[in-house]
């Protein structure tokens, strides 16, 4: 069976990147349109200003192998897709953009399993325990459905997308997913565990894997690991979340930022405030290149415009 507009698909590869249009990538993003997705070599090969500046208006965002998508258009080996889990303005039904048909595989044939998701910062799906790799660079914040069947050696078969046979993957590097949304008394924790497993991961725009993230792909991933389903992009963020004090501010609460008269344009996980006060934040900052957790410096400070509260159970 093939992928066809009108039907749904999943995503076949560890991690998809979105595209504007379907001429947006270039020969330099060759690697990251394959199967499997080179994500990991991709991101590698780009300099800071490649990651940061060069990407925009190019790259929207990343979908996780076996997220759905709605197919709406396919032309020339590209599909014009909606992801339905990643709400947004732009769209009711999910985000939409561009990406290439081989990563998707249609739902049939996809089996029902336990519900999980991957914990460890990346894993792979093998064919056999310990065995070749199927799927390389399967990023946390990854749904998975396991077989509900005894484990072989710290090993469980797990279902892939589509009409394909299940691969094995290490249980260490699994958790069960969450029924619901995490309440604040262990979400608080968990975000910020979550957030600083990702610390040093190189900010590249329109991210959300483990190689390669964006301020509010940061916030997305890190509250999906806990059953949020909060929007992609940061000033959808804002309208999703509550906003308060920023003197209230607790850990797992957003600050955002905007320039006078501008759109938000950037958003960090707040943490514990330093012993003098000051409020600090783990971020996905484009002035670093990276992923960093830090004291508020001056200049974001100027910016601040705001704090909200995702947790609603305070």
């Amino acid at each position: 069976m093939t992928v066809e507009v009108g039907n749904r698909a999943l995503v076949a590869v560890s991690s998809a990147t979105l595209w504007t249009s379907a001429d947006a990538a270039q020969d330099t993003d060759r690697i990251a349109l394959g199967t499997p997705a080179g994500v990991r070599e991709w991101v590698a090969s780009m300099s800071r200003e490649q990651r940061v500046d060069g990407l925009v208006d190019r790259s929207l965002t990343q979908v996780f192998m076996g997220d759905e998508v709605i197919v709406e258009e396919i032309d020339d080996g590209w599909a014009k897709v909606i992801v339905v889990d990643q709400p947004t303005s732009l769209d009711k039904r999910g985000y939409p953009g561009w990406l290439p048909t081989r990563q998707l595989t249609t739902v049939a044939g996809t089996g029902q399993g336990r519900p999980f998701i991957v914990s460890a910062t990346a894993t792979s799906i093998r064919d056999e325990p310990a065995g070749e790799v199927l799927i390389p660079g399967v990023s946390v914040g990854t749904r998975l459905a396991l077989f509900d069947e005894e484990p072989y050696r710290g090993w469980s078969r797990v279902v892939l997308p589509g009409p394909q046979p299940p691969g094995w993957v290490r249980l260490h590097d699994v958790s069960e997913a969450p029924s619901g949304p995490a309440a604040a008394a262990s979400g608080r924790v968990d975000v910020i565990s979550v957030a600083s497993q990702l610390l040093d991961i190189p900010y590249v725009w329109g991210g959300v894997s483990a190689y390669g993230i964006d301020c509010s792909g940061l916030v997305y991933l890190a509250y999906r690991q806990l059953g949020h389903g909060l929007p992609r992009d940061a000033h959808d963020q804002a309208e999703a979340t509550e906003r308060i004090d920023n003197d209230d501010a607790k850990p797992g609460d957003l600050y955002f930022f905007a320039h006078p008269g501008k759109t938000i344009h950037h958003v960090g996980i707040a943490t514990k405030p330093t012993e003098d006060g000051e409020p600090t934040m783990i971020h996905a900052a484009g002035n670093y290149g990276k992923i960093v957790h830090e004291t508020l410096p001056a200049d974001r400070l100027r910016t601040l415009v705001g704090t909200h509260r995702v947790f609603t159970d305070d």
